[in-house]
């Protein structure tokens, strides 16, 4: 496990990540009004409630309690992603959104980023539906979205290079392509030795989000690039 620190990879394009810095305020003050501070029992109810449950959104299950039902079933694809179950489960994702998304969001414009965000979260969730189809777990966190911005910046700076933490207390700086290709590598080494009945975290959705974060990536690589190249003439 490492915790990025800080890259140095200036923006070149916006002034301030505006919808990034938005994201992650967002998430801090959601975790504050819906976290454990509440108590067990009301976060139990806002995981249920705006979480997705795979089995719910695929209409197997219903919970007859209208406090487990507060938004249409579908909106949770994006209710979902602004919430976490913990300090260290928001922090993490939270750090990995201030090194990287910073510069994603400099790449695709400020409107273009908040569309890839919230695509690549929807992506992951459905991701983590259909390999589980069955679960009662409600699936909360950023993670897959995040995942989408980790695919986003792995291939548009591979190059750039990172300064991050890795087990002992001192930080050491090395290229992105090594933080974010072994970032993934672990997710898909997790997801086979956990059991497949029984996981604490949602795998699927961080491999569906990096996914569809690598795809949308792609596709946009090359309007990108001729955008950022007329911008900064």
């Amino acid at each position: 496990m490492f915790i990025p620190l800080k890259d140095d990879n200036p923006l070149k394009l916006i002034r301030f990540q505006y919808v990034s810095l938005a994201v992650i305020i967002l998430n801090v003050l959601v975790f504050f009004l819906t976290g454990p501070l509440r108590g067990d029992e009301a976060l139990l109810l806002t995981e249920v409630g705006f979480g997705v449950v795979p089995s719910e959104l695929l209409d197997q299950t219903r919970f007859p309690n209208p406090a487990f039902n507060p938004v249409a079933e579908p909106l949770t694809l994006i209710t979902y992603m602004f919430l976490h179950a913990g300090w260290l489960h928001l922090l993490s994702n939270m750090a990995f959104m201030w090194v990287f998304a910073d510069n994603v969001e400099d790449a695709f414009g400020s409107v273009g980023f908040a569309l890839f965000y919230l695509l690549c979260g929807v992506a992951a969730a459905m991701t983590h539906v259909l390999m589980l189809p069955n679960s009662h777990d409600p699936l909360v966190g950023a993670s897959g979205a995040v995942s989408g911005v980790l695919a986003a910046y792995l291939l548009l700076y591979p190059r750039a290079r990172v300064w991050v933490l890795v087990v002992m207390p001192i930080p050491i700086k090395i290229p992105a392509w090594i933080v974010l290709g072994g970032w993934i590598v672990l997710q898909v080494v997790s997801l086979y030795m956990e059991s497949a009945d029984v996981q604490e975290v949602a795998w699927w959705a961080h491999i569906g989000g990096f996914g569809m974060g690598l795809v949308f990536t792609l596709l946009l690589r090359s309007p990108l690039f001729v955008r950022n190249t007329e911008r900064a003439h």
